[in-house]
């Protein structure tokens, strides 16, 4: 299986063009992708940079014929000079797709502090060979570390959760209602712009060991403790003075071998981060 994550900034490059075909044709550049989870992802967000007026999830999927699409909108109001806008994450996947949710994360006041809304879109997949995969995506808030270490604690625990069920399920159901069986794994591929390093508090939250295991860097992994390269700020600084990596892959135990490469594209300026990929085998 073969994945991409990337923060694709509404689809704006540091050319201030929007274009969701670039970011589809990069992606697809880095690898033969069966998964594409992409972070801030608009629709009809007139006034942004560029212009993301259109429906981005509605042009990928037009992009990506024989893959199926979910979008998840963190954000979803409405304004009066621009109408209904909605703003998430959304994964695309050709492996078939046994179960989608989406869970807003934990949004507790941090008076003066700009921040949004925030969720994880969790996709369960059937890949041939590694069975049911749990992609869970996630985009942790940029401004408020209140906010951020609430919602990195919170996907640990969806994560926690959904490993229960799947060693403890709950009773078999085939009568075709909303209770009738789900697909349980405990294999699960984290990922998506966590807003943090790895010497970051939040990161042992994500990390550290529990009753379901843990959730393994997929780049230490590979590459052990050789430098990772930045995901963001890298040719652009208007959120900070330095490049830093903050786009994670987490695996957990059960994927643990299964890792076999985890590349990231330093050269595109397709976005102000760069897309990562791993491949699981």
């Amino acid at each position: 299986m073969r994945l991409v994550t990337w923060n694709c900034q509404w689809c704006c490059g540091l050319d201030g063009v929007v274009s969701p075909e670039r970011i589809v044709h990069v992606a697809r550049a880095l690898t033969d992708f069966d998964v594409l989870c992409l972070q801030e992802v608009a629709v009809n967000y007139p006034r942004l940079r560029g212009n993301a007026g259109h429906d981005q999830p509605a042009l990928v999927a037009g992009l990506l014929p024989g893959f199926q699409v979910a979008f998840g909108a963190a954000v979803d109001e409405w304004d009066a000079q621009d109408g209904h806008s909605r703003f998430g994450n959304l994964v695309a996947t050709r492996l078939p797709l046994a179960q989608l949710q989406h869970h807003p994360l934990p949004y507790p006041a941090d008076p003066g502090i700009e921040s949004m809304p925030r969720m994880c879109t969790v996709a369960t997949v059937l890949d041939p060979v590694l069975g049911p995969v749990r992609v869970m995506t996630t985009h942790l808030e940029f401004y408020s570390a209140r906010q951020r270490m609430a919602q990195a604690r919170a996907v640990r625990d969806l994560h926690r959760q959904a490993c229960a069920q799947a060693l403890a399920p709950p009773r078999p159901v085939e009568d075709g209602s909303p209770s009738r069986t789900k697909v349980h794994t405990t294999r699960a591929v984290v990922c998506g712009d966590f807003n943090l390093g790895p010497d970051a508090p939040e990161y042992p939250e994500l990390t550290r060991p529990g009753a379901e295991g843990r959730l393994w860097d997929s780049w230490r992994l590979v590459h052990g403790e050789a430098a990772r390269p930045p995901t963001f700020r890298v040719y652009d600084r208007t959120y900070g003075p330095d490049p830093i990596a903050c786009d994670f892959v987490f695996v957990s135990d059960a994927l643990l071998d299964h890792v076999r490469r985890i590349e990231v594209d330093t050269a595109t300026q397709a976005s102000d981060h760069q897309p990562v990929m791993v491949e699981l085998a």
